[in-house]
């Protein structure tokens, strides 16, 4: 970029969002050492602060995605662009279960636990294993849950591969109706932008969320570090280093820019996720980071929402793990045509764990109920009391994989503006993303040549060019 516009003033590090969340994060910490009853206590300001997030992003997501295909204006490219989308991140899923049991086996954290299933406390497990028992497992029980009992249910019960459907036959019937549909595609436009600002409002109980958090994490589970898991605990954290070194690092090679870059240029929303262990938190933020960074509108509106329910890396990565960890501490042998088959059988359950509440406990203890007979469910007991300390590493590895995801298939299509994209990773510190929200709802979008620079244009002229 020649003519990059000057950037602007550069903010205070107290008025970005990621110091108030540092803050809260060491705070908790603080309050989880020196008072773990009072840190124990304080996991309903996490709650609350994740609660009020989730109200918006099944509704956030049907707007978004039916725009994007709409906006389109050719239902042949939205549906190449769709299954482009589809098999990069089942692509990657692949890798991530793969990587995982290698490391696993590999490593063997289990090896030398030596439980026995006859003598073992499985009362930590009854709720998961229940939760677990109600979904319909195998992939006639994934295409099953793929439909709504109704409309609203969708959204009531915030299953997000059922939303996605909806907003996929929706924007596929709005295409057909051409120029009648143009008020309906607007008028949810200006939903999505409305969702946006209550999401960026929602945000500012993000330090207060992530101090909660941290402090019942430590204050709650601190000593468990200590004892026999944290062996599982370094493995899963490091294999997680490994796929986005190795996987997602080609993938950026490949896509033509930089991991590092990459990861500085998200920072404030990676904080975001580890003080939160939520990665829909940071849903709009990162939709309008990518659309800043040169990617088009509807290759954001398809692709990130398809990423929250198709490309759960690190979920992909826990399961696979927690599954032969929970088979090595039992002393149970598992051969490695029954790893494969279980690695198939994650392929399919992963897609589904974004609307499931506790979702990489509850879906692992899912997959291995179809392998009761070789690796015991009950097992997951074991692993319950530290889920929270992996549900940091689930969230940051899906969040970052989605955002990748989402620049490989712009490139992909070509789509990405790749000179815009040099320029804000190389000037990360002039996108100013609560500017460009702000913009955003006021009805106006980042142009090709000004994305960094805070100049605006009208959203349809935009929308007009990249049809």
């Amino acid at each position: 970029m020649t003519n990059a516009p000057a950037a602007k003033p550069k903010k205070r590090i107290y008025q970005h969002l990621y110091f108030w969340v540092l803050v809260g994060i060491s705070i908790g910490i603080g309050i989880g050492l020196a008072a773990p009853g009072v840190g124990a206590d304080m996991k309903w300001l996490a709650d609350l602060f994740i609660k009020l997030v989730k109200v918006v992003i099944a509704p956030t997501i049907f707007a978004t995605v039916v725009v994007g295909i709409a906006g389109m204006g050719n239902l042949a490219k939205a549906g190449g662009l769709a299954l482009k989308t589809v098999l990069y991140f089942n692509i990657t899923t692949v890798f991530a279960l793969a990587i995982g049991l290698v490391v696993i086996n590999i490593w063997q954290p289990g090896s030398g636990l030596g439980y026995d299933i006859e003598s073992f406390d499985t009362s930590a497990a009854d709720a998961t294993i229940e939760s677990a028992g109600a979904t319909d497992s195998g992939f006639s029980g994934f295409v099953l849950d793929l439909v709504p009992t109704s409309f609203a249910s969708a959204f009531v019960e915030g299953k997000l591969l059922q939303v996605l459907l909806l907003a996929i036959l929706v924007a596929v019937a709005l295409s057909m109706l051409g120029s009648r549909a143009e008020g309906m595609v607007r008028g949810l436009d200006t939903f999505a932008k409305t969702m946006f600002g209550v999401i960026k409002l929602v945000m500012w109980v993000a330090p207060l969320g992530a101090m909660g958090g941290m402090a019942f994490t430590i204050g709650e589970h601190g000593s468990a570090i200590l004892g026999s898991l944290a062996s599982f605990m370094v493995s899963f954290w490091i294999t997680c280093l490994l796929f986005i070194t190795l996987v997602l690092g080609a993938v950026c090679r490949m896509t033509g820019f930089s991991l590092v870059k990459y990861v500085r240029f998200i920072k404030d929303e990676l904080l975001i996720v580890l003080g939160t262990s939520s990665s829909e938190t940071v849903l709009p933020r990162m939709m309008t980071k990518l659309e800043a960074a040169g990617t088009p509108k509807h290759v954001v509106g398809m692709t990130i929402p398809t990423g929250y329910s198709f490309n759960l890396d690190g979920t992909a990565i826990y399961m696979s793990m927690g599954a032969l960890f929970i088979a090595q501490a039992f002393g149970v042998d598992v051969s490695i045509w029954t790893q494969i088959g279980l690695l198939v059988f994650m392929l399919i359950s992963s897609n589904g764990a974004a609307g499931v509440s506790g979702a990489g406990l509850v879906t692992l203890a899912a997959s291995l109920a179809a392998f009761d007979s070789v690796i015991p469910v009950a097992g997951i007991a074991l692993i319950v009391g530290i889920d929270r300390f992996m549900s940091e590493g689930r969230a940051l590895t899906n969040l970052t994989g989605n955002g990748i995801g989402t620049l490989a298939i712009a490139r992909w299509t070509g789509d990405l503006d790749r000179d815009r994209l040099k320029y804000v990773l190389d000037n990360p510190q002039t996108v100013d993303v609560d500017e460009l929200m702000k913009q955003e709802a006021l009805g106006a979008t980042i142009s090709a040549t000004d994305a960094a620079g805070g100049k605006t244009e009208p959203a349809k002229e935009t929308a007009d060019r990249g049809a």
